[in-house]
């Protein structure tokens, strides 16, 4: 086991949660990646369920860790990448999701957006936003 700083790069992408550990040099130690679930429960409307995110960010997380014979407390720095503006609303009390993650691709709002332009407030909305 590598006693010796590694950094964890978390990407939690889109289809995807990966991982990769590297060496201090930058030389990736190991990867390792799983796909989730896509839901289209509406014509335009793409979800994820959030726990689904969660488990598959952990799982490859533990793979990179064991794959690359990693001890955790070498672990100096996370890097994490996420897929943009998808959106989770999660239960203060429980800590639970309240319903599948909206995905950043879903167009369920595209008129509300296409109103706020139309009524000038794209520059407001991109400066507040970066989106």
């Amino acid at each position: 086991m590598t006693g010796k700083a590694t950094i964890l790069s978390i990407d939690q992408g889109t289809t995807s949660s990966r991982a990769i550990v590297f060496d201090a040099a930058g030389k990736a130690l190991a990867m390792a990646q799983t796909e989730f679930a896509q839901h289209y429960p509406h014509d335009g409307w793409v979800e994820h369920d959030p726990e689904e995110i969660w488990s598959t960010t952990l799982d490859v997380c533990r793979e990179v860790s064991a794959a690359g014979n990693v001890d955790l407390k070498t672990i100096a720095a996370i890097g994490i990448t996420n897929q943009r503006e998808t959106t989770i609303v999660w239960e203060r009390s429980t800590g639970k999701p309240v319903y599948r993650a909206i995905v950043w691709q879903d167009r369920r709002t595209a008129e509300h957006c296409d109103r706020l332009r139309a009524a000038g407030h794209e520059d407001l909305v991109t400066r507040k936003t970066g989106l």
